[in-house]
C-alpha cells in the first residue's frame, strides 16, 4: 500500500540516518553522515582505522547520542537511540571481542539476563524452556551443536554463531558483525558468509564491518565506505571490487611491492629439524628459511603454527628436534637466547604479548635492550628519544611524540611499534604471527612494504597468516601445516587456494611448477 511519500512499505528502508555528525575535542568523527538500510540487504561498511566507524556503531547502539542529524526507525524520527531503543527497533551486534562467558552453557549465554523463571518465590532458572527456546535458533544457523553445550569447548567461529543466535533470539532485524572473520580460518570464514546470506534470505539486514575485502566483495548486497568521518561513496553489487574499494577508502590507487618480481632467495638462515612441540608431541617439523625470503605458513586452526613460532622464539619448550642458524647449533631454552642470536617474534596478540599499552613509544621501543642506551650504569633518555625518532620516522609511526601512550595508537601503528623495537637490534630472522590482523587497508600495505624491505636487506622472514590473499600475495614460497607437520611447501607457480586447503587437510595436490617437497 502506497505511503503518503510516494514509496511502499516494502521499499521503505526501516532505519535511515540522516546529517548524523558527532565530533569529539578536536576530532570530527562523523561528519553529515547520511545511509538506509533495507530489509534483508548485507551493506558492507568499509573504512581505514579511524574513519569512523566506531563511532557510527556506537551511534546505532544508543551508547552515545549524536551532536546533530537524525535517525528514523519505521519512519519515526529521532535525534538519537538509547540502548533500550536500539534494541526494541531489533539492532544487534556481534562485536569483535565476543561478549560470552565459557563456564556457561550455550542457552545461557544466549538468555543472559533474560533467563525464563519457574518456582515461584524460588525464582529458579527453568533451564529446559531455555535450551528448548534456543534450539530452533540453532537450527537455523546450522549450528553442529545443542543448547547445552559448554560454551568453553567451542571453537571461536562457533561462539560467534551463539551470538547471532543470541541476536535472533531478541527478533534482531539487523545484525551488525565488526570484523567476525578476524580470527578465523578460511573454512570457518565460508562458513560465516554462508550464515549471513541465510540472514539476507529470512529478511534479516546485516552489516559487515571487516578489514578483509575479498569478503565484502562475496556477500555484500552494496558497500558503504567511510573516510574521515564522511561519506566518501557507495558501490551498487555490480560496482563492487576490490580496487574500487580500497580507492574509496584512502583517495588513491593502492601498490604493493609484487612478490612475483623478486631476485632468487639466499642461503639458509634457519633450518629447523625434527622440531616437536607441547601441541604435537609426536609430530615433527622440518623447514629451511633463507635470507632474503618471506615464507609464508598457512594451515587450519589448531595446525601448530602459533606453537612452532613459540617455540622457535625460546618461549615454549620443545619436545625434540634442532635448530641452527647460518649453519650453526643453536640453543633455544629460552627467549633470550633467541633475542641474543637475532631470532624475534611479532606476536599475534600485539596488545598482550608485543607491547606496553601504557608504556610511551619510546620506552616500548628500548625496553627489550636498555643496555644499549646506558652511560655509566645508567640509561641515557636521550639515547632512547633518538633511536625512538629514527624508528619513528623511518617506520612512518603516526603519533604526536614518541612519548605518546602506546595504547593510543592506531593498530597499524602498533604494529609497527613492536617491530621497532625488534629492528633497532638488528634481526637476522623475523617471526611475524597474523601480522595485519584488525589492520586497516592502507596500513596493512604499509606492513608489507615493510616485510619486503626486510627480505631485500638479507632478513629471513616467517610469516604465519590465516588470510589467505595475504599468503599468496606476500609469500615468496608457501609451508602449509597440517596436525603438527609441514605437509607440503609450494613455490609460487603452485599458488593457489585449493592447493592450500588441499594441504591444509593433509591431502597431496597436483603440482604444475616447480615445487618442493616437505623439506627444502
Amino acid at each position: 500500500m502506497p505511503t503518503g511519500d510516494g514509496q511502499t512499505e516494502a521499499m521503505r528502508p526501516f532505519l535511515r540516518l540522516a546529517g548524523v555528525r558527532k565530533a569529539y575535542p578536536g576530532v570530527v568523527a562523523l561528519a553529515g553522515f547520511d545511509m538506509s538500510v533495507g530489509a534483508g540487504e548485507v551493506i558492507g561498511l568499509v573504512g581505514e582505522n579511524g574513519a569512523g566507524k566506531s563511532t557510527l556503531m556506537k551511534i546505532l547502539g544508543g551508547v552515545i547520542k549524536p551532536d546533530a542529524g537524525r535517525i528514523e526507525i519505521d519512519g519515526v524520527a529521532l535525534d538519537g537511540l538509547t540502548v533500550t531503543q536500539s534494541m526494541k527497533a531489533g539492532i544487534a551486534f556481534v562485536h569483535q571481542e565476543l561478549n560470552l562467558f565459557d563456564n556457561l552453557d550455550v542457552a545461557a549465554n544466549v538468555f543472559i539476563g533474560r533467563e525464563p523463571r519457574i518456582g515461584g518465590l524460588l525464582n529458579l532458572v527453568d533451564e529446559r524452556r531455555m535450551r528448548s527456546a534456543v534450539t530452533p535458533f540453532l537450527k537455523r544457523l546450522g549450528a553442529n551443536f545443542s543448547a547445552d553445550t559448554p560454551l568453553g569447548r567451542l571453537s571461536l567461529a562457533q561462539q560467534q554463531l551463539v551470538e547471532i543466535a543470541k541476536a535472533l533470539s531478541l527478533e534482531a532485524r539487523l545484525v551488525i558483525l565488526d570484523e567476525p572473520t578476524s580470527s578465523l580460518p578460511l573454512a570457518e570464514t565460508d562458513r560465516l558468509l554462508d550464515v549471513i546470506a541465510a540472514l539476507r534470505d529470512e529478511g534479516v539486514s546485516v552489516i559487515f564491518i571487516s578489514h578483509r575485502l575479498g569478503e565484502i566483495e562475496r556477500v555484500a548486497d552494496r558497500v558503504v565506505v567511510l573516510r574521515d568521518g564522511q561519506l566518501v561513496g557507495e558501490l551498487a553489487r555490480s560496482e563492487v571490487s576490490h580496487d574500487r574499494m580500497v580507492r574509496l577508502m584512502i583517495g588513491r590507487d593502492l601498490k604493493v611491492a609484487d612478490a612475483s618480481a623478486r631476485a632468487g632467495r639466499g642461503s639458509v638462515a634457519l633450518s629447523a629439524r625434527a622440531i616437536r612441540t607441547a601441541a604435537y608431541p609426536h609430530r615433527a617439523v622440518d623447514f629451511d628459511l633463507h635470507a632474503g625470503e618471506i615464507l609464508g605458513l598457512a594451515g587450519l586452526v589448531g595446525s601448530g603454527r602459533t606453537e612452532l613460532a613459540r617455540s622457535l622464539f625460546g618461549i615454549d619448550e620443545r619436545f625434540g628436534g634442532t635448530v641452527s642458524l647460518d649453519g650453526r647449533p643453536l640453543r633455544l631454552r629460552t627467549s633470550s637466547d633467541a633475542l641474543a642470536a637475532g631470532v624475534f617474534l611479532v606476536p599475534e596478540d600485539r596488545k598482550g604479548a608485543g607491547i606496553l599499552l601504557d608504556l610511551p613509544i619510546v620506552e616500548n621501543i628500548t625496553l627489550p635492550n636498555l643496555g644499549a642506551y646506558a652511560v655509566g650504569g645508567f640509561v641515557s633518555r636521550s639515547r632512547e628519544r633518538r633511536q625512538a625518532e629514527a624508528s619513528r620516522s623511518e617506520l612512518g609511526i603516526k603519533a604526536p611524540t614518541v612519548e605518546t601512550r602506546t595504547g593510543s595508537l592506531s593498530g597499524g601503528n602498533q604494529q609497527k611499534v613492536v617491530l621497532a623495537k625488534w629492528l633497532a637490534m638488528r634481526p637476522r630472522v623475523l617471526i611475524f604471527d597474523e601480522p595485519t590482523r584488525g589492520i586497516d587497508v592502507g596500513a596493512k600495505a604499509e606492513i608489507y612494504r615493510l616485510m619486503r624491505d626486510l627480505a631485500d636487506s638479507g632478513v629471513a622472514v616467517l610469516m604465519i597468516s590465516s588470510d589467505m590473499e595475504e599468503v599468496i600475495g606476500v609469500s615468496d614460497r608457501i609451508a602449509v601445516m597440517h596436525e603438527g607437520a609441514i605437509s607440503g611447501i609450494l613455490e609460487r607457480a603452485d599458488f593457489t587456494e585449493h592447493n592450500i586447503l588441499l594441504l591444509a587437510v593433509g591431502r597431496s595436490i597436483a603440482r604444475t611448477g616447480q615445487a618442493e617437497e616437505a623439506l627444502q
